[in-house]
């Protein structure tokens, strides 16, 4: 076996437990062990993890993309601004909300990753993504700047 595929993941038999893990445990992993245990607070992990998670979704257009995003509990997002260069995407409801403010620090580096890797495989180009906005800096929503290389 080379690895694992998005399908993969689905294969669940937990009988006693099931499917899902609770949202303290994902905050630890990421907010504890990567962001504060990490160089770089785990961005050049996080951003190839959620790349390669995003290449692997089974997508076909934009709006696959956002279904999937909202089906995997990752947040509700939408698209607020679309321009030649590129476009925006507000996510609700994104694991972070409810967090104490930490301005000036964005965490969704891997949320971000992961739709620059899905979009990318739909558009079949190269994007470059930024988190513009997030729940932890005190904004309203986490947001996305996406844009066509």
């Amino acid at each position: 076996m080379d690895g694992f595929t998005f399908a993969d993941m689905k294969e669940i038999r937990r009988s006693k437990l099931g499917n899902q893990v609770p949202l303290e445990l994902f905050r630890a992993i990421r907010l504890i062990g990567m962001y504060q245990g990490l160089p770089m607070k785990g961005k050049s992990t996080t951003v190839t993890i959620g790349r390669k998670i995003g290449e692997s979704l089974p997508v076909e257009t934009v709006e696959d993309v956002l279904e999937v995003f909202k089906e995997l509990k990752i947040g509700i997002p939408r698209i607020v601004k679309e321009e030649e260069r590129g476009i925006h995407i507000a996510v609700e409801d994104c694991f972070c909300e409810g967090l104490p403010a930490q301005y000036g620090n964005m965490v969704c580096d891997l949320e971000g990753a992961i739709l620059e890797g899905a979009l990318s495989k739909v558009w079949k180009r190269k994007l470059s993504i930024r988190e513009v906005k997030c729940n932890v800096n005190g904004d309203e929503h986490c947001e996305y700047q996406i844009t066509f290389l």
